[in-house]
């Protein structure tokens, strides 16, 4: 019963976000970042520290504007991944452009399955909107399912019906493997903290020596599948462009860690460029080494 009454109000939520203009959207997102960051104070202990860690040479009062500027975006892609379930495909080109599709026609020409790798920057949640309307490749995104199983359901039919397949990640060495040929695009949003620390490569990412996933790099280097950067941008509120830049062509001739840094170091650029637009709100480095002094 508790699954269906979250499943309603999830399907109220979208309902009524779709039919509120944009500027009244964002009014609402104004009062939520500020609820979570000077009311709720969520994870702002967590936030401030990850800022401190990261950007050493800043000042407090830089470090705290950045802070209240990434709560801001939290918000604004809260709002702005309901509003996504009703958006019309001439919408999401327009407000999450990608500019440089072509950059992968070469290899769509000879069935050359791809991975794309991205960050929790900007707004990654219309992505998976926006790479099935853009993109040649049949675009396969790897995801972690939501407990309230009604939810995870609508959300992998409504990416369905866009083009986007949602795969979860237990399920990511059957499908490579059902897909191996097919041209495909897997999408794998990789920065967020390894679960299996004993896989993991450990990169320096903001001077901190860092857990980084081993995914993309394992199944880069399983299938010789060339490796994309996906660069989210904000350009204004509301609207996003997409910049692809090829990272490797041959992962197999790559030193073992040395892909996944490519990966985390051009990450890192695109977050020093805007740093508000990350995800700061989790505890990125809350694993050390076991033979760590």
């Amino acid at each position: 019963m508790i699954t269906v009454f979250y499943f309603i109000l999830f399907i109220i939520s979208i309902v009524i976000v779709a039919i509120l203009p944009w500027w009244l959207i964002y009014g609402y997102s104004n009062l939520m970042a500020k609820l979570l960051h000077d009311v709720l104070r969520y994870r702002v202990k967590v936030t401030r520290s990850n800022l401190r860690l990261a950007f050493p040479e800043k000042s407090e009062e830089e470090l705290v504007a950045i802070e209240k500027k990434s709560y801001q975006n939290l918000a604004d892609i809260s709002v702005e991944a309901l509003k996504g379930f009703t958006m019309r495909n001439s919408a999401i080109r327009e407000r999450h452009k990608i500019l440089n599709p072509e950059l992968l026609d070469y290899y769509y020409e000879r069935k050359q399955s791809i991975i794309g790798v991205a960050g929790h920057i900007s707004n990654w949640e219309w992505g998976a909107l926006s790479a099935g309307i853009q993109l040649k490749h049949h675009p396969v995104a790897i995801y972690k399912p939501l407990s309230n199983k009604l939810i995870d359901w609508f959300i992998k039919w409504n990416r369905s019906i866009r083009g986007t397949e949602l795969v979860p990640t237990n399920q990511t060495y059957e499908t490579f493997r059902k897909y191996k040929n097919k041209a495909c695009i897997y999408i794998l949003v990789a920065d967020q903290s390894p679960s299996n620390v004993s896989k993991a490569y450990w990169i320096n990412f903001f001077n901190q020596e860092t857990a980084c996933i081993h995914g993309p790099e394992k199944y880069a280097k399983m299938y010789n599948y060339p490796v994309v950067y996906i660069d989210i941008k904000r350009v204004q509120r509301g609207y996003y462009t997409v910049e692809l830049s090829v990272l490797c062509d041959k992962p197999n001739e790559m030193k073992d860690g040395e892909l996944t840094a490519v990966y985390m170091h051009k990450l890192e650029e695109s977050i020093r460029q805007n740093p508000e637009s990350w995800l700061w709100t989790h505890r990125r480095w809350k694993r050390k080494r076991a033979n760590a002094v």
